[in-house]
């Protein structure tokens, strides 16, 4: 963790109960940081069901180009991730470290190369030694246990400065299940999946088709819903994965998406996904300040989030949130050049519960005190009211400071 916290982190963190067919352990490779874990390994008992959403950028690393191969297949039994070096824009040599470590992996396990996953978070460009770790993954294996939950959060920040955790229990035919899951990002964050590197358990038995679907469908009210610089990682990971264990306690086996025995599980994986996305986003670089942005009354729910993320993406909005300055000309601005149907004479804002402009103008009523209090909170409610249709949506940012340039003008030295 970096030295200074966010002011914005959780003033506890939840507990992660030991989930049946998952264990982990963590070492120091010493790949960028010194005296600190930048190894994590998760093993599954049993193969495991597995499900993953992946960044949409056009240069991603070796490890989502692996990942992607083997998903296919269906089933999980570890996963390696290293923070301090992404593993990204590496060619043949990126390959060839996903390789090593993978065949290091299976060897370890005693399982197919095509049962593990890989994920790496980290500067990009930098070739990667995975002779660092390859050598400590049989230890690992043997000492990984399920109560590490923390720990394994830990292992893979970068910039990050708290682990992001996150727990639900829910029931499947009246059978408890428990969902865990750890992310890690800080910067580098924006939508188009899935933010960084999120790993989710749990001892639920359910098929990968049906876990994918379930998380595919998840990541857009949460990971795709939040931004810190509009920059999307090369290196975006989330993965998803079933035990199978609670079917020692009866719990029968989903197979379709559209099981109804599934809509309490749903509720509570997407509530568990958006817990870990707003984290990530409450410790974005520097930030001293959170903004929740809705954007209701337009076209569709797509233009209300497209309107949404112009403005949780402009500079001017950031840094006038930065500046505690209720300058709703900014979103003005962000709303007209979003590209999405809008009425300047319609437009209505609010700041928390204030209502600075109305119908194209300022509010008659607007008082700068009232606003100006809004802005001095660390969580800075806005609300843009398009006035065109029914669409709405949702997103989370941060605020722009000085810290966020220091840190990331600072990054590789």
């Amino acid at each position: 963790m970096s030295a200074t916290v966010s002011p914005l982190a959780p003033k506890t963190f939840a507990s992660l109960p030991a989930l049946r067919g998952v264990r982990m352990a963590t070492a120091s490779a010493g790949i960028k940081y010194k005296n600190r874990t930048d190894v994590l390994m998760m093993v599954f008992d049993a193969p495991a069901a597995v499900a993953g959403v992946f960044t949409k950028s056009k240069c991603p690393s070796a490890p989502v180009d692996f990942c992607r191969a083997n998903l296919p297949h269906g089933t999980a039994r570890a996963v390696v991730v290293n923070s301090g070096n992404a593993n990204a824009f590496t060619g043949m040599k990126g390959r060839a470290a996903t390789e090593l470590t993978a065949k290091s992996a299976a060897a370890a396990i005693g399982c197919g190369e095509n049962e593990i996953f890989l994920a790496s978070t980290g500067v990009i460009g930098e070739p990667l030694d995975a002779t660092k770790f390859a050598g400590v993954l049989d230890k690992m294996h043997a000492d990984a246990t399920g109560d590490f939950w923390f720990e394994a959060a830990k292992a893979i920040m970068t910039t990050d400065t708290y682990p992001k955790v996150a727990t639900r229990t829910a029931e499947i035919g009246g059978v408890k299940v428990t969902i865990n899951g750890i992310a890690k990002g800080a910067g580098m964050i924006a939508p188009d999946m899935a933010t960084m590197l999120s790993f989710v358990v749990t001892d639920a038995a359910i098929d990968s088709s049906v876990l994918q679907s379930l998380l595919s469908a998840g990541v857009e009210p949460s990971f795709n819903s939040m931004t810190v610089d509009s920059d999307t990682s090369t290196s975006d990971t989330l993965m998803l994965f079933a035990t199978g264990a609670a079917a020692a306690d009866g719990q029968a086996r989903i197979t379709s998406a559209d099981d109804p025995q599934l809509d309490a599980f749903r509720s509570a994986l997407n509530d568990l996904l958006k817990d870990l996305a707003i984290q990530v986003a409450r410790d974005g670089e520097g930030a001293t300040k959170m903004l929740e942005i809705t954007v209701t009354g337009a076209e569709s729910d797509a233009a209300a989030k497209t309107i949404a993320l112009s403005i949780a993406n402009s500079p001017l909005v950031k840094t006038a949130a930065a500046g505690e300055d209720a300058n709703w000309g900014r979103i003005v601005m962000a709303v007209g050049k979003a590209g999405e149907m809008a009425d300047r004479d319609r437009l209505a804002i609010w700041f928390g519960d204030v209502r600075v402009a109305v119908n194209g103008e300022r509010d008659p009523s607007y008082s700068e005190d009232a606003a100006s209090a809004v802005m001095k909170k660390q969580d800075i409610p806005v609300k843009v009211d398009i006035g065109l249709g029914s669409g709405k949506a949702t997103v989370w940012t941060c605020d722009l400071t000085k810290e966020y340039v220091a840190i990331n003008g600072d990054y590789r030295s």
